[in-house]
């Protein structure tokens, strides 16, 4: 197993279901994991609200808000957790709501240890790869991918000027530079790419910096200088600017927010 601080929330209105589930998984985590629990859903939900839950193992009989409705007001938080039904009746409509919303498994009670601790390693499997799959969505910048596909299709001179920018992102260079390389004049130059990639070229340089930058601050523990120098901007403080333009959070924000390499101090 290599899933490491994971939040797990055990929600139950029977106290001895609970408090059972609890010291089962608080055992086989020993320590690597935060066990907390809830007696019903509407504290449950204020609980998903409040902190970052990986994994919910609900009870679906419950007062007030059953397991399915609690589960279907966690579409609209930010991080969705994996979900485990657990349900004293084999109820075939209740399974089928909840493979609909999501649910990765549903145990009948009494549930036995070694189910439990099967159905759990599997749902924070689950949970590592969504948070891998939406690390990557928020890494790709998709109109740069979509032109990056697209230049097979560009004439010679502008799947030139593509590579070019490619090999020296690391350096300094503009549009007359690199209109110079492919021996081209600058302004008819600068309308092709336009008209090739769909944006101009100062756009498409920019982007593909932002986009390594983003790669940088996921993958490494850089400081925001070293990945500034890295994607070719000289001053940590324009970088963070541009950064900002395009992503609307600060270089170290979006690092947080994504799990990525710790934080380290911006300027």
């Amino acid at each position: 197993m290599n899933q490491t601080g994971k939040t797990i929330l055990i929600v139950d209105d029977e106290p001895l279901t609970r408090e059972g589930i609890r010291k089962t998984l608080e055992a086989w985590s020993a320590g690597r994991h935060q066990i907390i629990s809830s007696c019903n859903g509407v504290e449950a939900l204020e609980q998903l609200g409040s902190r970052l839950v990986h994994l919910l193992i609900t009870d679906i009989r419950m007062p007030e808000m059953n397991g399915l409705q609690m589960v279907e007001a966690t579409r609209s938080f930010g991080h969705k957790p994996v979900t485990i039904i657990i349900s004293g009746h084999p109820d075939f409509e209740y399974a089928q709501s909840a493979i609909q919303l999501g649910v990765v498994n549903y145990l009948l009670k009494p549930v036995k240890k070694v189910k439990l601790i099967e159905a759990v390693e599997q749902a924070l499997r689950v949970e590592e790869e969504r948070e891998r799959v939406e690390t990557m969505e928020k890494m790709v910048d998709t109109r740069l991918m979509h032109a990056k596909t697209s230049a097979n299709h560009y004439s010679p001179p502008v799947q030139q000027a593509v590579q070019y920018v490619a090999d020296h992102l690391q350096e300094q260079f503009g549009m007359r530079e690199v209109a110079n390389h492919i021996h081209l004049n600058p302004s008819y130059f600068s309308a092709l790419f336009k008209e090739q990639a769909g944006f101009t070229f100062s756009e498409y340089v920019t982007r593909s910096r932002l986009q390594k930058a983003k790669e940088l601050l996921l993958q490494t523990r850089l400081p925001i200088t070293d990945i500034s120098e890295q994607v070719g901007y000289l001053t940590p403080k324009y970088f963070i600017k541009l950064f900002k333009d395009y992503e609307k959070i600060s270089p170290n924000q979006y690092r947080k927010q994504a799990g990525g390499g710790g934080d380290m101090v911006e300027t």
